[in-house]
């Protein structure tokens, strides 16, 4: 796709009134092709080649690349843990006081497995010309969490605040790199994962997120480069009103919440997405059971020109294609009664 129309793009997925889905698919690609989670992440011909057998598999109104929450801390010197079958995750923390934020090192783009992605994303952009390719980021909240443990970043924003604010100021740092740098490499965007600033107060998220969000959507989002603001917390009926305020061009809410209690204070001009249970409905609900709760959700929000259908977050690998598929049987079916 020309990434010089993505904004455009936005406005004409507003403007069409049968929306293709969009939901966070990616990683039960690798059941498409005989592989385990942990050689989808290591290589970057093998991201593309999923993406792509994704794409001409589903109707999706875009590409969307791994939610894989784990590589930018491992870039900054976290150990993940790595199994066949599930999403990565950090262990531990690499910040525990004032003097190690201090000292904490702002990796460079390519540090750990973030050249393999970013080079994922060229690949499977030149593979992928129907539609937009968004790769995906972790939100700089969500990030110093993994840094400084995710229980204790909560406690922190009380106790060590001036310590929380220093990490925070080097992880947007690198987040403004990494997004440029898929910019560089040819994506329409990035899907911004900022689901630790949902188990914040309203309050607290907009003093230790919402800035900082707003720094890097300002950075680098334009008429060619998109991003899209998740957050997965209860809490979003809450700050609302902030979220809607931090100019990203669309947003995607988890399935903790009712979609239909936010998007009445959603702007007009930006896609609002959700939310079907990816894991207990997607993953382990049965076809008939996807189909219906991804029928209601459309009942419910579809009467909102700027909603588009979509996961509450990323599906899990091992999701039965057989789920996938009803969901999208299940939005193809609902245009059809119209």
């Amino acid at each position: 796709m020309d990434n010089k129309n993505i904004r455009q793009w936005v406005a004409d997925t507003i403007a069409a009134p049968k929306k293709a889905a969009l939901p966070v698919l990616s990683f039960p690609c690798v059941q498409l092709m005989g592989l385990t989670v942990k050689e989808l992440i290591s290589a970057a011909d093998v991201q593309a080649k999923g993406l792509k057998l994704v794409a001409d598999r589903t109707p999706m109104a875009a590409s969307v690349s791994l939610m894989d929450l784990s590589v930018e801390a491992e870039a900054f010197g976290s150990t993940i843990r790595v199994s066949d079958g599930e999403v990565p995750t950090v262990i531990g923390a690499i910040v525990s006081d004032e003097d190690e934020a201090d000292a904490l090192r702002v990796p460079k783009v390519g540090d750990g497995r973030t050249g393999i992605n970013v080079d994922g994303i060229r690949k499977a952009a030149e593979l992928i010309q129907d539609r937009p390719v968004f790769a995906g980021v972790i939100g700089p909240f969500s990030l110093a969490g993994r840094l400084m443990d995710v229980s204790e970043a909560l406690v922190y924003c009380y106790d060590e605040p001036d310590m929380v604010h220093t990490v925070m100021k080097k992880a947007t740092a690198f987040l403004i790199d990494y997004c440029n740098a898929y910019k560089a490499a040819g994506a329409n965007g990035v899907l911004l994962a900022e689901p630790l600033t949902g188990l914040l107060s309203p309050a607290l998220a907009r003093e230790f997120s919402h800035p900082y969000v707003k720094e890097l959507i300002d950075a680098v989002q334009d008429d060619s480069f998109a991003l899209f603001y998740h957050n997965c917390g209860n809490t979003v009926p809450q700050m609302a009103q902030d979220v809607y305020q931090l100019g990203a061009m669309g947003y995607h809410f988890g399935n903790c919440i009712n979609m239909a209690d936010i998007m009445d204070a959603a702007p007009a001009n930006v896609l609002v997405m959700g939310n079907v249970d990816p894991a207990g409905e997607l993953r382990n609900g049965t076809p008939d059971s996807v189909r219906a709760a991804t029928r209601q959700m459309m009942e419910q929000c579809c009467r909102y020109p700027n909603f588009v259908i979509s996961s509450g977050c990323d599906i899990p690998p091992l999701t039965p294609w057989e789920n996938i598929d009803a969901f999208f049987g299940a939005v193809e079916d609902y245009y059809a009664s119209l």
